[in-house]
């Protein structure tokens, strides 16, 4: 038994396996992405099938196997998923944010121990719902973008590095640009829809607060073509997030 091992992880998503098993896909602290049989778990007597289901944060034990790894004990951290799945905005916000993790982790047992101290606080903050779960979402995946080294410019040109802001915006360029680079095609979006995009790539809150609400959608949208762009494919959970504008309390 010296072999076992422990890691605190959260629970991306699940598969069917067999008639009673399941395969549970973890972005964990120590070993990055990490795949691993719950032998069992979708008998009604197992001892901890509840705890191995999307948006759990655990601490959990495996044995490795000749090809995917035996969970053997789970403990739960933070049981993300009460505060998220009866709520719709919340439950596909949710399940943007563990996709774009899974797809952002595409090798298994490397470490990325800032997007998974990202996906816990992105989840932490969805099922607190003290702020609105489209805005979580696009700051989440700013930051998650700036891992990865895909960050769009924004205060800056990105083909020549001009101070901005300025007022033309290419996901194919990587971003805002000035007038000299502006490549056919760019979208316009306002000075309130760039600071938008600042405050949230740099968790400026208060700023976020001050930004008129119409600068949302048109945010939402340049965060998703910019992400889907280098991912070079569609997220399935992105179109079903639900992008409502929630008036400023007050």
């Amino acid at each position: 038994m010296a072999n076992l091992y422990r890691d605190t992880g959260i629970v991306l998503r699940v598969q069917k396996l067999g008639e009673a098993d399941r395969i549970i896909t973890f972005l964990t602290q120590r070993h990055g992405k990490l795949r691993a049989v719950a032998k069992g778990v979708r008998k009604t007597s197992s001892k901890f099938g509840a705890r191995l289901e999307p948006f759990c944060h655990v601490d959990a034990q495996f044995h490795p196997g000749r090809t995917l790894d035996i969970i053997t004990q789970v403990q739960t951290l933070d049981a993300f998923g009460v505060g998220i799945v009866n709520d719709y905005q919340r439950y596909t916000a949710a399940c943007a944010i563990v996709e774009t993790a899974d797809r952002l982790t595409a090798e298994e047992g490397e470490p990325a121990v800032r997007l998974y101290l990202l996906v816990a606080g992105a989840l932490r903050a969805l099922a607190a719902g003290d702020r609105d779960p489209s805005l979580l979402l696009d700051a989440y995946l700013m930051r998650a973008m700036a891992f990865a080294g895909w960050a769009p410019a924004i205060n800056e040109c990105a083909k020549c590095g001009d101070p901005g802001p300025h007022r033309a915006f290419s996901v194919q360029a990587g971003g805002s640009c000035c007038a000299n680079c502006r490549p056919p095609g760019s979208a316009s979006p306002s000075q309130d829809t760039l600071a938008l995009l600042s405050a949230l790539l740099h968790g400026q809150w208060h700023l976020v607060d001050e930004i008129p609400h119409l600068a949302r959608r048109d945010a939402s949208g340049l965060v998703a073509a910019h992400l889907q762009w280098h991912l070079e494919r569609q997220l399935r959970s992105l179109p079903l997030v639900e992008r409502k504008a929630q008036p400023a309390d007050g």
